[in-house]
């Protein structure tokens, strides 16, 4: 293992406080299976932005490193150091983040389905279920994030030859932090950017003593953040109260006959929009394709079309209005959207559905 850390400079964020006079480390690891969508994505945010977090912008917060190879400036040894220190529990307090599903190494023939850096005794790739299995039980707290982090997403649908899940899946869903703490999913392909950021400082402002606990839904999400439906927030949700739904796009009406899945899918960026409050997938006319939800992508497919819930929407919701229309909809997102595929999982044998060809 590489030795400590080197001193840092006077003045650095390691000399201004935080927990016991020790910033809050992010252990950012982008080498799940995954784009890295969601590093690019924070660095969009605004309310708060990355700026503001690493800076400790906010009144008691503690002083906050990241450490992400897609935006670090350190690289090869240098780099890796601090995720040796963190494995050997020479790094305290650190959050622990994933972005990308967790490969199911027990598959992998020979070699394995993703690493991130060398084992200085074997020269060998260090796999990334590896790193997970080190430094979980050094995480203060752990985040999942992006859906295929926190659901296993697009690398885990049905065919895939990885046996790809999400890092709840990986560590189990009662897995718990050394501080007690449940694993935070915070699925979205890619996450909205200020969803980031306030995660992120709820949980650092947690750790410094100054915050609650992020109250968690059923499926590991924050509650504040996915305690609505994508429709329930959308500024087209009159529209479909009235029985006016698009039939081409562009035409500005409600969008679920063309497909979208606003109506059972837990998101909150039709009101967050998607950079400082612009955009996002309805408020530009664009469906949304559940991509926060556990089922996604499977359950939702084609999403070009119309689901069952959405045709039910669309043909009773000039009439059906209230409890009625919302017991059907909660009934079927409990028992089938708001649920993983039951192929995300560890096993020996690959349950995909995928027929190897090698």
């Amino acid at each position: 293992m590489p030795g400590e850390l080197p001193n840092s400079p006077a003045g650095s964020p390691r000399e201004r406080g935080g927990i016991d006079g020790q910033p809050i480390n992010v252990l950012w690891m982008t080498s799940g299976l995954g784009c890295d969508g969601d590093s690019i994505a924070m660095t969009a945010a605004t309310n708060p932005s990355l700026e503001d977090l690493l800076r400790g912008c906010f009144p008691g917060m503690p002083p906050v490193i990241l450490y992400n190879p897609l935006l670090a400036y350190e690289t090869g040894a240098d780099f890796m150091r601090a995720w040796f220190d963190a494995a050997a529990g020479r790094m305290e307090p650190f959050i622990l983040v994933l972005e990308g599903s967790v490969p199911n190494e027990q598959i992998n023939g020979e070699g394995c389905w993703a690493s991130f850096g060398v084992d200085p005794a074997s020269g060998q790739p260090i796999s990334t279920c590896t790193w997970l299995d080190w430094l979980a039980p050094h995480a203060a707290a752990v985040l999942a994030i992006g859906t295929c982090a926190a659901y296993g997403g697009i690398p885990a649908m049905r065919n895939n030859p990885t046996g790809a899940m999400g890092l709840r899946d990986y560590l189990g869903w009662d897995w718990i932090s050394r501080l007690g703490l449940p694993i935070v999913n915070l699925p979205g392909c890619p996450v909205q950017p200020d969803n980031i950021t306030e995660t992120l400082l709820c949980m650092v402002l947690h750790l410094a003593g100054i915050g609650p606990e992020p109250a968690l839904d059923g499926q590991g999400r924050p509650q504040r953040i996915f305690g609505r439906t994508a429709h329930e927030s959308c500024n087209r949700a009159g529209l479909a109260e009235h029985g006016k739904f698009s039939e081409t796009h562009g035409d500005g009406r409600c969008l679920v006959k063309l497909g979208c899945k606003g109506p059972v899918a837990r998101c909150n960026v039709p009101i967050r929009g998607w950079v400082n409050g612009i955009g996002g997938c309805p408020n530009v006319g664009g469906i949304c394709m559940a991509c926060t939800m556990p089922g996604f992508p499977d359950k939702y497919m084609p999403f070009m079309q119309p689901s069952p819930v959405s045709r039910l929407y669309a043909g009773t919701a000039r009439y059906g209005h209230g409890a009625l229309l919302k017991f059907f909809r909660e009934r079927r997102m409990r028992t089938t959207f708001d649920v993983e595929p039951t192929w995300r999982r560890p096993s020996e044998q690959l349950e995909t559905g995928y027929q190897r060809s090698w």
